[in-house]
């Protein structure tokens, strides 16, 4: 491509909008613009590495047995009542109504509607396993939709489903999916971990998640470096070992804390570690109050408080302190579970079970409690873990110390079980005759989610540096003065010479200084660099990579031998 016809409306300035690496260096190298918030238009070089990007993922899911689909983005609001989840994903889904007032939603996923492709075609367990993809548009409408493209309203996604007989063959087709990733994000040069993750709407009971590292990702992730241990904070089961106490259980007794409403104030107040606090959080969940009690000196993880109260998450808000008032009596600052409402569902971490004489907030403006007991002074629903996991906790599966890092997730890989096929009818007749739930497994690539991630993890303060597989185009020549014959014929000649062999060239021949040309190229990252300058008479050109500070002059007959190198080196030749 001759850069001078070429749609490449790149930045100097850094857009207002955009916060991260890769929301404003794609931008700025002209590879997407943005319509309104959460949605883009995708440019020539942007829309070159989201094909590329497809074209990977439609290799190896090939590769791996699966058959290409496109399903519409459009599914009627039926589908999502059989599942139950019309109502249960909530507010993120689009929904709209046609002219004869049927409704249908903007597809956030397509589990329904595959699974009512296949019931309607396959009947028999010789027909399986099937495994099945399609790589579309996906819409979501985000509360806060940010950071480009890693949480817009709409995105590219890489979606697939595996139909089998039984747990068996499931896990046997998961496993087949996580290898097929592992092939993926490795060919992507992505650097990258599997971690455990929540199932959260998609339900079933096994879902691993592909998180490429970074420090800006919204995702983290704690692992164990001495084991294969690492899952999402969502995911990760907290071990906090409460220390033996063999002081005896003392009386309760009421103490008066003036505008003491934080577990920081109160550590201060009493002088008392916060691991000695049972810290109250009230919530409203469907319009009912949910009080949960926690260790004082930790986190409550969300997630795990909706997984246990089996709601979406759109159905957990903060409890406002009118509704505060009226289960406790009290002003916000001062919960604790004696003496609250029946009103009120009090849920326990099992830790606090076992903690003797803690201080809670006393259901009265301005007073605590100490010395208050599980058992004795209280009861409630205990809960196994609603703790949010932390630096420097114990790893679940070896007791060493677990790490944390940032992470943004890619890929994502669920062992659904029947949930789909029973909601929605899907039964085919095994060897004995007998009608049996398909078992089925989905496995997501956020395809344009992977560019952003490539983006954070590859550029530098120039601009971005395209790993080979991805570029837009592999190789880029500078001719510095295209008002001179002879670096024009030059650029011209290696030009057509490479585009013969294969390879994907832009040729810079615009009449543009070549501050600005050298400027566009550092910013639109491709990564093989060929100058021609001064000394084309002599057939001598400048060779670099993007990648590298190194430049070196070399005669131009030798560029295509240099070319197959990084090829080689790429693992693409």
């Amino acid at each position: 491509m001759k850069m001078s016809n070429m749609y490449m409306p790149t930045l100097r300035e850094v857009p207002a909008e955009a916060e991260l690496p890769s929301h404003q260096l794609l931008l700025r190298a002209g590879m997407m613009r943005k319509l309104v918030s959460g949605v883009y238009t995708y440019l020539p070089l942007g829309y070159r590495v989201i094909r590329k990007v497809e074209q990977i993922c439609r290799e190896e899911m090939d590769a791996a047995g699966s058959q290409e689909f496109l399903l519409s983005a459009l599914q009627p609001k039926e589908l999502w009542e059989a599942s139950g989840r019309w109502q249960d994903f909530g507010p993120e889904m689009f929904r709209l109504t046609d002219r004869n007032e049927r409704e249908f939603c903007l597809g956030p996923t397509h589990e329904e509607y595959f699974t009512s492709v296949i019931k309607d075609e396959v009947k028999s367990y010789k027909q399986l396993p099937l495994n099945i993809y399609q790589i579309q548009t996906k819409y979501r409408d985000e509360k806060r939709p940010r950071f480009g493209l890693m949480r817009g309203r709409e995105f590219i996604m890489k979606d697939a489903y595996s139909f089998d007989v039984d747990e068996e063959a499931m896990e046997k087709a998961y496993q087949i999916m996580w290898d097929a990733y592992d092939k993926i994000f490795t060919r992507l040069k992505l650097k990258y971990k599997v971690v455990q993750g929540d199932t959260g709407a998609m339900g079933g009971k096994v879902s691993h998640e592909f998180m490429a590292m970074s420090d800006v990702g919204e995702g983290v992730v704690a692992y164990c470096d001495h084991c294969d241990y690492a899952a999402t904070d969502e995911k990760a089961e907290v071990v906090y070992n409460v220390l033996e106490d063999n002081t005896e259980i003392l009386e309760m007794e009421r103490v008066h804390t003036p505008d003491v409403k934080t577990i920081d104030d109160l550590n201060k107040f009493l002088n008392i570690d916060k691991s000695k606090f049972g810290k109250a959080l009230v919530y409203k969940v469907a319009g009912k109050p949910v009080v949960a009690i926690i260790p004082g000196d930790r986190e409550l993880n969300e997630v795990k408080l909706v997984n246990y109260l089996g709601v979406g998450e759109h159905e957990l808000e903060i409890a406002d302190e009118e509704t505060i008032k009226e289960i406790t009596g009290a002003n916000k600052g001062f919960t604790g579970p004696v003496g609250l409402s029946k009103d009120a569902r009090l849920l326990v971490d099992s830790r606090i079970t076992k903690m003797k004489n803690i201080v809670v907030g006393g259901n009265e403006t301005d007073y605590h409690l100490k010395n208050v007991n599980y058992g004795r002074d209280f009861e409630g629903e205990i809960v196994e873990d609603l703790l949010l996991v932390v630096e420097g906790d114990i790893c679940p599966t070896c007791g060493e110390t677990m790490k944390m890092d940032r992470g943004i997730e890619v890929g994502n890989i669920f062992q659904l079980g029947t949930k789909y096929s029973d909601s929605l009818n899907a039964k085919f007749l095994d060897e004995d005759g007998k009608e049996k739930s398909f078992v089925m497994g989905s496995y997501g690539v956020g395809v344009t989610r992977s560019v952003a991630a490539i983006v954070e993890q590859y550029h530098d303060e120039d601009g971005i540096q395209w790993p080979l597989v991805v570029a837009p185009y592999h190789v880029i020549i500078t001719v510095v003065n295209a008002k001179n014959e002879e670096q024009i014929e030059l650029g011209e000649k290696l030009y057509k010479e490479l585009i013969s062999l294969g390879y994907e060239v832009l040729l810079d021949d615009r009449n543009e200084r070549v501050g600005v040309k050298f400027k566009d190229r550092d910013l639109i990252g491709i990564p093989i660099r060929v100058t021609v300058g001064k000394l084309a008479g002599e057939n001598v050109v400048e060779y670099s990579l993007r990648d590298s500070k190194d430049k070196t002059e070399v005669n131009a007959d030798t560029v295509k031998e240099l070319v197959l190198d990084e090829f080689v080196k790429a693992e693409l030749k």
